[in-house]
C-alpha cells in the first residue's frame, strides 16, 4: 500500500469519526430540547387551569370580572384543545426520529414544537395570574373594604365632632366625605354583583381620596386657627397698643398703622376664600405673607417703644454736650482769629473752625426742633434716637478735630521762639567761621566761599526780617531755617577745606625744599605759590603734592596723615 493510499484511508477514518461525533452531539442537544418542551407542557398541566375555571364559574362573576374570565378562558381552551395536542404529537415524532438518528427531521419537529410552546407557556402563566387574582379578588376586596371603612368612619367622626376647627373649609370636607360614602356603597354593590375588578378600582379611588383628605386636614386646621385666632388676636393687640401709644404722645410717620391693619383684615378675608375652597398650598403661602406683614407692624411699634427710654434718658445730656461743644467751638474761633493776626494759618484752620462751629450750631437747632416735637407729641422717637446717635458720633469727631487744631496753633509761639534762637545761633556760627579765616591771615578767600558766605548771610537776614513782621508764616520760615542750617554746615565744611588746604600747601612747600635741586620739582613751588596767592588753595595743594609724589612716592600721604592726626589731637 502506497503512502498516498494510507493517507486517504486515515483521512476517511478521521472524517467518519468527526461525523459520528457531530451526530452524537446534535442528538444530545436535541434530546435536551425535547426534554425542555416536555417540561413546559408539564408546567402548563400542573397549573390546573381547568379547576380554576370551574371555581370561577361557581363565583357568578359579572361585569368587568366576567369579561376578563371569558377572555382568558378562550385563550386556555385554544391551548388545551389545539396547541398542546399538536405539541405532544411533534415531540413524540421528534423523539423517535432523534433516537434513530434522523436528526434533520427531528430538528424540524422540535423547531415547530418550540414555536408553539413558547407563547403558549407565556399565555398560560398570564392566565394563571389572572385567574388567581380573580379567585382572590373577592377576599382581598373585602379585607381592603373593611380596613378603609374603619379609617373613614373614625375620620368622619373626628371631623364632625371638631367641625368648628375647620371654619369655612368644613363644607368642602363634608362634600368629600359624602362622595367617599357613595364610593363605598358602589364598591359594596359591585362586589355583591360579582364585579370584583371594578370593585377593586373603586376601592383604590377611595384609598387615594382618604389619603389626600388626611394630608389636608392638619394644614386646614392650622390655616383656620391662624386666620381666626392668631391673626385676630395679634391685630387687636396691635390696634390697642397703637391707640395707647398715641395717648402717650408717641408719633409715627413711617406707616399708617390703623390703615395697614384694615388692609390686613381685607387680606384675611381673601385667605378665608382659599380656606373655603380647601386650597391648602395657596392658603399656607397667603398666611405666611400675612404673618410677615403683622411682624413688620410689631417691629415698627417695638422700635418706638425701645427708642423712647433712650431719648428721655439722654435729652438733658444731649443739651449739655451740644452746649459744651458750642462754647468750645466759639472759643477756638476767637483764639484762631487772634493768632491769625500774628501768624499766617496756612492750612485754613480759621475757616475750618468756623465751619465746625456752624455745624455744631445746626445740631443745636435740630435738637431744639426734636425737643419741641416731643413736647408737642409729634416726636418720632426712633428717628430722634438715630439722629442723636449720629450727633454723638459727630460731636466726638469735632471735639478731636478742634483739639488737634488748638494744639497745632499753640505750637506756633514755641516755633517762633525756636526760629529766633536759631537765627541768633546761625549768625554766631557764620561770624565764627569768618573770624576763623581772618585769623589765618590768608591772601584772600576763594570766590565760591565768598558767594556761599554772602548767600547764607542774605538768607539769615531775610528770615530775620520775616520774623520781625506783624504777621508771619511759620511754616515757610521753618522750611527756610532747615535750608539755612544745611547751608551753614556747608559753609563750615568749605572753610575747613580752605584752611586745611592752605596749611598743607605750606607744609608740602617746606618739605619740597629738600628736592630744590631737582629739575622735575623746581617749577612746581613757583606755580603752587602763584595759585596760593590767587586764593586757589586746593589747586595749589594738588600742584605741589603731585610734584613731590613723583620724586618721592608716598611722601605727601605721610604729610597729610601726620597733619590730620595732629589736628584731631588738638
Amino acid at each position: 500500500m502506497s503512502s498516498i493510499q494510507a493517507i486517504i484511508i486515515i483521512a476517511v477514518v478521521i472524517l467518519i469519526i468527526v461525523v459520528v461525533a457531530a451526530m452524537l452531539m446534535i442528538n444530545r442537544k436535541q434530546l435536551k430540547e425535547i426534554e425542555a418542551i416536555d417540561a413546559a407542557v408539564t408546567e402548563i398541566e400542573k397549573m390546573h387551569l381547568e379547576d380554576d375555571i370551574t371555581r370561577l364559574d361557581k363565583m357568578d362573576l359579572a361585569g368587568e370580572s366576567l369579561t376578563t374570565l371569558n377572555t382568558w378562558r378562550k385563550s386556555y381552551t385554544e391551548a388545551a384543545k389545539k396547541k398542546l395536542p399538536r405539541v405532544h404529537k411533534l415531540v413524540e415524532e421528534a423523539a423517535n426520529e432523534n433516537a434513530t438518528y434522523r436528526l434533520f427531521k427531528a430538528r424540524k419537529n422540535i423547531k415547530q414544537a418550540q414555536e408553539i410552546i413558547k407563547p403558549t407557556l407565556e399565555d398560560a402563566r398570564n392566565t394563571k395570574a389572572v385567574f388567581t387574582e380573580l379567585l382572590e379578588s373577592n377576599k382581598e376586596n373585602q379585607i381592603q373594604y373593611d380596613a378603609l371603612i374603619k379609617v373613614y368612619r373614625e375620620l368622619r367622626k373626628d371631623i364632625l365632632a371638631n367641625s368648628f376647627e375647620y371654619g369655612a373649609a368644613i363644607d368642602q370636607v363634608e362634600d368629600q366625605l359624602a362622595s367617599m360614602e357613595s364610593d363605598f356603597e358602589e364598591a359594596k354593590n359591585l362586589s355583591s354583583q360579582g364585579d370584583h375588578v371594578e370593585a377593586k378600582r373603586v376601592l383604590s379611588k377611595i384609598r387615594m381620596s382618604l389619603g389626600n383628605l388626611q394630608k389636608r386636614l392638619k394644614p386646614l386646621k392650622e390655616g383656620y386657627h391662624q386666620l381666626e385666632v392668631v391673626f385676630q388676636d395679634q391685630l387687636k393687640e396691635l390696634s390697642d397698643a397703637y391707640k395707647k401709644m398715641i395717648s402717650e404722645k408717641y408719633y409715627l410717620t413711617s406707616v399708617d398703622v390703623l390703615g395697614r391693619i384694615k388692609e390686613i383684615h381685607d387680606e384675611i378675608d381673601g385667605a378665608r376664600k382659599l380656606l373655603a375652597e380647601t386650597k391648602v398650598d395657596e392658603l399656607a403661602k397667603e398666611n405666611k405673607k400675612i404673618s410677615g406683614e403683622i411682624d413688620d407692624l410689631y417691629d415698627v411699634l417695638a422700635k418706638e417703644y425701645k427708642a423712647r427710654p433712650f431719648v428721655e434718658k439722654n435729652q438733658s445730656k444731649m443739651l449739655t454736650l451740644i452746649s459744651h461743644q458750642q462754647t468750645a467751638s466759639k472759643k477756638l474761633v476767637e483764639k484762631l482769629r487772634h493768632i491769625d493776626e500774628s501768624y499766617e494759618l496756612t492750612h485754613g484752620e480759621l475757616e475750618k473752625s468756623k465751619d465746625l462751629e456752624k455745624e455744631v450750631n445746626e445740631m443745636y437747632h435740630q435738637y431744639t426742633i426734636d425737643t419741641q416735637n416731643i413736647a408737642d407729641g409729634k416726636g418720632v422717637y426712633s428717628a430722634i434716637q438715630d439722629s442723636w446717635l449720629q450727633m454723638l458720633d459727630r460731636l466726638r469727631e469735632i471735639d478731636a478735630e478742634q483739639a488737634k487744631m488748638s494744639t497745632d496753633v499753640d505750637g506756633l509761639y514755641d516755633s517762633e521762639n525756636v526760629a529766633n534762637d536759631s537765627i541768633k545761633r546761625f549768625k554766631q556760627e557764620v561770624s565764627l567761621v569768618y573770624r576763623r579765616l581772618e585769623r589765618r591771615n590768608l591772601p584772600g578767600n576763594p570766590d565760591s566761599f565768598v558767594q556761599m558766605y554772602t548767600l547764607v548771610v542774605n538768607e539769615i537776614g531775610h528770615v530775620s526780617n520775616e520774623l520781625s513782621q506783624v504777621r508771619i508764616n511759620m511754616e515757610k520760615i521753618s522750611a527756610e531755617l532747615i535750608q539755612i542750617s544745611d547751608d551753614v554746615e556747608r559753609l563750615k565744611r568749605e572753610a575747613d577745606d580752605i584752611i586745611n588746604s592752605a596749611n598743607l600747601v605750606e607744609l608740602t612747600m617746606q618739605y619740597s625744599n629738600k628736592y630744590a635741586d631737582k629739575d622735575s620739582i623746581a617749577q612746581a613751588p613757583k606755580t603752587a605759590m602763584q595759585l596760593y596767592n590767587e586764593y586757589n588753595y586746593k589747586e595749589a595743594l594738588d600742584t605741589i603734592a603731585t610734584a613731590i609724589e613723583k620724586v618721592e612716592p608716598g611722601s605727601y600721604q605721610r604729610l597729610e596723615n601726620a597733619y590730620y592726626s595732629e589736628e584731631k589731637s588738638n
